[in-house]
């Protein structure tokens, strides 16, 4: 197949992942977990139309810098990627789980499970960020930022619900 030597994946990886992690810092968020090639973050939410927010620029920014970085890296013939966002609003625990001699950081609850399945959707729609309709409610930004992708039922989830799509064509503002 089309499997890359070691270094040049995890050359791939730590180039994408620079990325992901200093923006998700800037907007606010916090990196719970890194995961393969995947990253688990929260933006606390003492606000939550403004969290909301700080996450979609958060995804918006670290979107377009995937792109410019692709494009430097294509040119130069290195391997490219690209990224997929999930986002939602939903409680989750976290801390060290474990016994005395093997403890992992570990983020458990149904959101967890809600935000991969956004970004495991992702692909299938065609948007680089998917997100659900408890988080496009809080942002306020339905109509603005955020439009319909259309009602889907997620697994392990009961109720079937609308998801939005972040429209990438709207300036963030770099604050």
């Amino acid at each position: 197949g089309d499997r890359l030597p070691r270094e040049q994946l995890v050359a791939l990886l730590n180039a994408y992942a620079g990325i992901v992690l200093d923006t998700i810092a800037r907007f606010g968020g916090q990196v719970l977990k890194l995961m393969g090639d995947g990253v688990l973050a929260i933006f606390p939410l003492e606000d939550a139309p403004r969290s909301c927010r700080a996450a979609l620029d958060a995804a918006a920014v670290a979107l377009d810098a995937a792109a410019r970085a692709s494009a430097e890296r294509g040119a130069r013939g290195e391997p490219v990627t690209r990224l997929f966002v999930g986002l939602h609003l939903g409680d989750v625990l976290y801390g060290n789980i474990g016994s005395e001699d093997r403890l992992d950081f570990t983020v458990l609850g149904p959101a967890v499970s809600e935000a991969a399945r956004l970004e495991r959707l992702c692909r299938s729609v065609e948007r680089p960020v998917v997100v659900s309709e408890a988080f496009a409610s809080a942002s306020g930004e339905v109509g603005r930022r955020l439009v319909p992708l259309g009602r889907f039922t997620l697994r392990g989830v009961a109720r079937p619900q609308i998801l939005f799509a972040l429209e990438l064509a709207i300036p963030v503002p770099l604050g």
